[in-house]
């Protein structure tokens, strides 16, 4: 059996002012696998994200990735192993969408010439085709344009383990549904073990392979996406039949 890529060890989180985060979280995810975290807003799914590239260290408990605590981690080197994809993309206004994707394998210490190659090629895998896109500025594209940049610059340097943090979630309806698309098409080339928060219950049963519900500081609940229109656990039953309503 193969040890999990990433690991949390009876995790609890408090602010600095004493205020709980998260109390006692335990999570593995396998290499490869992709495990969305619902939950309300303020359940600390953000958090979890931040605690795994140790943006944030835990109060109590380990957060082990790569089979190593974050706390023996080198910051720059876990991150550098680590693609971080945020709502909004997070671009460099400053920087054009090639050398937005090229900050890491720059500072990796990448050759020009294979930086640029890299950037063609995410570029293309994103559906920008870089002969349109490298050069344009931030400020030029679409939402669902900046997202793809963002995605294609987390890959940059074809980091084991992406961090997706409501990557979709201030986009209209139908790009939002076409980049979950491309998100499903590119998870299956490249076999990341992604972690995704999201409020939306068809996203995550689209593009992850099992769904966690976080809620008092702790995962209440984890299924497998195949299993979720039949599991028996009260939590998954109740998320369920709030769906259905939704959908009717």
């Amino acid at each position: 059996m193969k040890a999990a890529a990433v690991d949390f060890q009876g995790v609890s989180f408090s602010h600095e002012d004493g205020t709980p985060v998260l109390d006692g979280l335990t999570l593995s995810v396998a290499p490869g696998e992709v495990v969305s975290l619902l939950g309300r807003s303020g359940a600390g799914k953000s958090t979890v994200l931040r605690l795994v590239n140790r943006m944030l260290l835990p109060t109590r408990g380990s957060v082990i990735v790569e089979g190593a605590d974050t706390r023996e981690w080198d910051p720059i080197r876990l991150r550098r192993r680590i693609g971080y994809v945020l709502q909004d993309g997070g671009l460099f206004p400053h920087m054009t969408v090639a050398d937005n994707v090229g900050v890491v394998p720059r500072l990796e210490g990448w050759a020009p010439h294979e930086t640029e190659a890299r950037v063609r090629t995410l570029l293309a895998m994103v559906g920008l085709p870089p002969e349109r896109f490298a050069t344009r500025w931030p400020s030029e594209l679409s939402g669902g344009q900046r997202q793809r940049v963002g995605v294609a610059r987390a890959l940059a340097v074809d980091p084991p383990v992406l961090l997706m943090d409501e990557p979709f979630g201030a986009l209209d309806p139908i790009t939002r549904a076409e980049l979950q698309q491309e998100t499903a098409r590119l998870q299956q080339a490249l076999h990341k073990t992604v972690l995704l928060v999201t409020h939306d219950v068809e996203e995550a049963l689209l593009l992850s392979d099992r769904v966690c519900i976080l809620e008092d500081g702790r995962v209440q609940a984890c299924v497998d996406v195949a299993a979720f229109d039949h599991a028996d656990d009260p939590v998954i039953a109740a998320l369920r039949d709030a769906r259905l309503r939704r959908n009717r």
